[in-house]
């Protein structure tokens, strides 16, 4: 009985000291400070788990045509999302070097998540990170679907391939 006591108070006194640490400004929100490794590793997981728990679409069959591919990389180039990740032959924006945390390398990520986490986080954007909801900016879901595509084959397409999918048509005379 009296270990109990002792674990419930400990975790008492753990809970006011987070309380002050958080509530008295001890912990820094500025862009330029580094998270503590347990609110990284926090943040992580949870963002993780929601992912998973609320990815449920189910990409149509057209995912993997070429055309999809080429159609999500004009929306990838039309939507900004280069200025945060970069592309092929394109470097990311200089602010987003300001950005906390860094937005990640997508060629480095995108392998190991599927198409229908790709396309909820795209969809929904990712609370506390630069990452906004294409949704509520205007992208339609065969839209969002067709990014995917792109981005599911991006660690594979060479710059030129890039730059003749996003291209602007030429001016008619």
């Amino acid at each position: 009985m009296r270990i109990l006591a002792m674990i419930g108070a400990l975790a008492i006194i753990i809970g006011i000291a987070a309380a002050a640490f958080f509530f008295g400004g001890f912990y820094s929100v500025a862009g330029t400070s580094e998270d503590p490794a347990i609110v990284t590793w926090a943040l992580t997981r949870v963002r993780t788990a929601s992912i998973n728990r609320h990815a449920d679409d189910r990409p149509p069959a057209s995912v993997n045509e070429p055309a999809s591919v080429q159609a999500g990389a004009k929306a990838f180039a039309a939507h900004g999302c280069a200025n945060c990740h970069g592309a092929p032959g394109v470097n990311w924006a200089k602010f987003s070097e300001g950005l906390h945390p860094d937005p990640p390398d997508l060629k480095e990520v995108v392998g190991g998540l599927s198409p229908t986490q790709l396309f909820w986080v795209i969809k929904n954007g990712i609370n506390m990170t630069g990452m906004p909801s294409f949704a509520q900016a205007g992208a339609r879901d065969d839209e969002i679907w067709s990014i995917v595509a792109f981005l599911k084959k991006l660690p594979g397409v060479s710059e030129a391939d890039y730059k003749a999918w996003t291209a602007q048509p030429a001016p008619s005379r």
